[in-house]
C-alpha cells in the first residue's frame, strides 16, 4: 500500500512462483543475472526478463552459505565482477567467465565471501564493504575505487551486510 501511495506501480507474480527481490536479481545496464534455488525460483525470470524487457541469466546457489545471489556477486559501476565462484554450479560459473573478462573478475576469497565482501553497495566509484575484507579492498583500490569499510557484525550475524540494508 506504501509503495502505490507513492505511485509505484506494484506487480504480483504467480503465487507459486518465490522471488525474493533485488537480492536474487542483479547485474550490468545490458545483462541481469538471476540467482535460484535457495530462495527464488528459477522459473520467475522468464516473467521478469519479459516484465523489464532486459535479458536475466539464471545462476543456481548450489552453497547453502550463499542464499541470495547478492551474497556472492556484486556487479561494480565499472563492468567489473566481485563473487564467490564455489557458489555457483558449473554452468554459472561458465556464464560469468564467458560474460566477464578475467580482468574485470575478481575472485573473492572464501574467507572474504564469508565476511559478505560480496554483499557490497557500489555507487560511482564507491563502494561499502564491511571490514576484514582486505584483498577484496585492495583489488578495488587498484582498479581506481574509494572504499568504505562499515562494521557490520552484529547486522552479519542474521546473515547479510551492506546490501542487505540498502532497497535500491
Amino acid at each position: 500500500d506504501w509503495f502505490r501511495g507513492q505511485g509505484y506501480k506494484v506487480v504480483t507474480l504467480d503465487p507459486s512462483r518465490f522471488f525474493e527481490g533485488a537480492g536474487d536479481l542483479l547485474g550490468f545496464p545490458d545483462t541481469w543475472f538471476g540467482g535460484y534455488r535457495q530462495r527464488s525460483d528459477i522459473t520467475v525470470f522468464p516473467v521478469l526478463s519479459e516484465m523489464f524487457h532486459r535479458e536475466i541469466i539464471p545462476l543456481e546457489l548450489v552453497d547453502n552459505r550463499f542464499y541470495h545471489l547478492d551474497t556472492c556477486l556484486c556487479p561494480l559501476s565499472g563492468g567489473e565482477l566481485l563473487y564467490f565462484p564455489p557458489a555457483f554450479d558449473h554452468y554459472g560459473q561458465e556464464v560469468l567467465a564467458e560474460r566477464i573478462a578475467p580482468s574485470r573478475r575478481l575472485v573473492v576469497r572464501e574467507a572474504e565471501a564469508l565476511r559478505f565482501a560480496c554483499n557490497a553497495v557500489c555507487v560511482g566509484k564507491h563502494v561499502v564493504l564491511p571490514t576484514g575484507c582486505p584483498t577484496t579492498q585492495a583489488w578495488l583500490r587498484m582498479r581506481g575505487y574509494e572504499t568504505h569499510q562499515a562494521q557490520l557484525d552484529e547486522f552479519m550475524k542474521s546473515g547479510g551486510s551492506a546490501k542487505c540494508l540498502t532497497l535500491a
